[in-house]
């Protein structure tokens, strides 16, 4: 079997593992510009992200306990956590805290992610080594039914070089004087072609 080879650029392979930092980086930068427009001190906007978050979390709450799906589960706290971050780092007058909380936004997603990462390693792994159980398998399958046929082959062509042989052989004997071909007919043998012994001489 022959399968294509195809070689990840390292740009792509190095991308999944910096999506929750850049996830994290773009929530604290657009907070920041939010804040320069007017976000600072804002208590309207601050109730806003507060009740944006909150709804994320009771949304994850309810898909945890009605579906059980642990995916959307996830994804609604991790809503819920981007909206108080950045509700707070758009309130917020200095960068510390707004800071502060990117790192340990970062840390909890690099951790989350840690576990999915994981979970799809043990699933690649398990994965590539059913391929290659199938792989040997169907090279075993081909190997043994190419040895079969080949040795079909060479049996089938020994039998058709001896049953020529045969035949040349007895036609030769049946040019003898004294040959009897109903002896060969009463021993259960084909009958032989008659041959005119008198053109032969």
């Amino acid at each position: 079997m022959n399968e294509q080879i195809v070689a990840r650029h390292w740009i792509a392979a190095a991308l999944p593992k910096a999506a929750p930092a850049i996830a994290t980086s773009t929530v604290l930068i657009l907070a920041r510009i939010w804040n320069a427009n007017g976000a600072e001190h804002s208590v309207g906007n601050a109730v806003l992200m507060t009740a944006l978050s909150a709804g994320a979390a009771a949304a994850g709450m309810v898909a945890g306990n009605a579906t059980g799906d642990s995916v959307l589960t996830g994804t609604a706290f991790a809503a819920s956590g981007a909206l108080a971050f950045a509700g707070v780092a758009g309130y917020a007058d200095g960068l510390s805290l707004p800071l502060l909380l990117w790192s340990l936004a970062t840390a909890g997603a690099y951790a989350l992610a840690a576990r999915y990462w994981r979970h799809d390693r043990r699933e690649t792994v398990a994965f590539e080594r059913q391929t290659t159980e199938r792989r040997e398998e169907y090279a075993h399958i081909e190997r043994v039914e190419t040895l079969r046929s080949t040795t079909q082959i060479e049996v089938a062509r020994h039998g058709a070089a001896y049953a020529e042989q045969l035949a040349q052989a007895l036609v030769t004997r049946a040019t003898l004087p004294g040959f009897d071909p109903t002896a060969l007919e009463r021993a259960g043998l084909p009958a032989l072609p008659a041959v005119d012994i008198t053109k032969e001489h």
